[in-house]
């Protein structure tokens, strides 16, 4: 019959475990500064930090841990930015950065993790559990974010941009408090490697767009039995040489449908376009209480 485990031990096993993780977390876990606050960054590469986009000036330094307690201070630069997940990119003079290493195995609800920060001299861990997983979730800027992650309180002040880590100190993502309101979030891997790769490129993550300004508007009775839609976009505005006006897309259309998903306001259409950039789509629309079916080629915009 198995015996019972020693409680004490089952302590003592975690409380070294834990500082074992922030030992392997903090030489990939920078100070970056913010005027009179200090703030988390994560080693990408070896010249390259990644930050809460929202807290990141252009300009600004980075402190990289060289004892406990010492910092070797380089001067960075912002390469690119995302505000959609809060992510801004830094090129750091100097090179030789310790980089991060990355989880790549599955989470579950009740997960433990740490929350890792360096607002000032030294790095600083903060104990949570993995609070709400969910599926892919737009953000308010048109971001995306690759699954929902929210551990299980808020993150102190000057971790955010710091890594949420696991028990072997790898990087579950990034810590954000700027995506959604009242939700401290953690940018997940597979985002921050799809937005670095982005912003590496080209300085911003492309998004596709249409070029036009639209309201929710009702359709007419008759018109929304005959097409089966009781909802659209009214154009209020189209840009001058933009992808609608190119496709002959007017003021006063109503659009319902882009490649068959029904199109309702802003939101639903910035939706439909944002990750597809460049993509040529068709478009259904009421003109005249007529349904009329356009092609349209996105423009791009970082």
């Amino acid at each position: 019959m198995a015996q019972p485990a020693d409680p004490l031990h089952v302590f003592h096993a975690l409380d070294s475990g834990l500082a074992a993780a922030v030992a392997a977390a903090a030489p990939f876990t920078v100070h970056v500064a913010r005027g009179h606050a200090g703030g988390t960054g994560i080693v990408w590469d070896d010249d390259l930090v990644i930050t809460s986009n929202f807290h990141a000036p252009d300009r600004t330094s980075v402190g990289i841990a060289v004892t406990d307690g010492d910092l070797d201070t380089r001067d960075a630069e912002v390469i690119g930015r995302d505000s959609g997940t809060d992510v801004a990119l830094l090129r750091v003079s100097g090179g030789g950065l310790t980089k991060a290493t990355f989880r790549d195995a599955s989470l579950a609800v009740g997960n433990l993790a740490l929350a890792i920060g360096r607002p000032g001299r030294t790095a600083r861990a903060s104990l949570r559990a993995i609070g709400v997983l969910g599926p892919d979730i737009r953000t308010p800027h048109n971001g995306h974010l690759d699954r929902y992650i929210e551990s299980d309180r808020q993150i102190p002040r000057g971790f955010a941009g710091g890594p949420l880590v696991d028990a072997d100190g790898k990087v579950i993502g990034m810590n954000t408090r700027t995506l959604l309101r009242g939700a401290d979030l953690c940018v997940p891997v597979e985002t921050l490697r799809r937005v670095v790769g982005e912003l590496q490129t080209h300085g911003g993550v492309r998004r596709g767009y249409l070029g036009v300004g639209v309201v929710p508007a009702a359709l007419p009775a008759q018109v929304a039995q005959t097409i089966g839609r009781d909802r659209g976009a009214l154009v209020s505005s189209v840009e001058d040489g933009g992808p609608a006006a190119a496709a002959g897309i007017m003021v006063g259309d109503l659009l319902v449908e882009i490649d068959g998903v029904a199109v309702t306001g802003p939101v639903s259409l910035r939706t439909l376009l944002g990750d597809r950039p460049s993509a040529s789509v068709e478009v259904v629309l009421v003109r005249g209480g007529a349904k009329q079916t356009l092609t349209a080629t996105l423009g791009v915009k970082a």
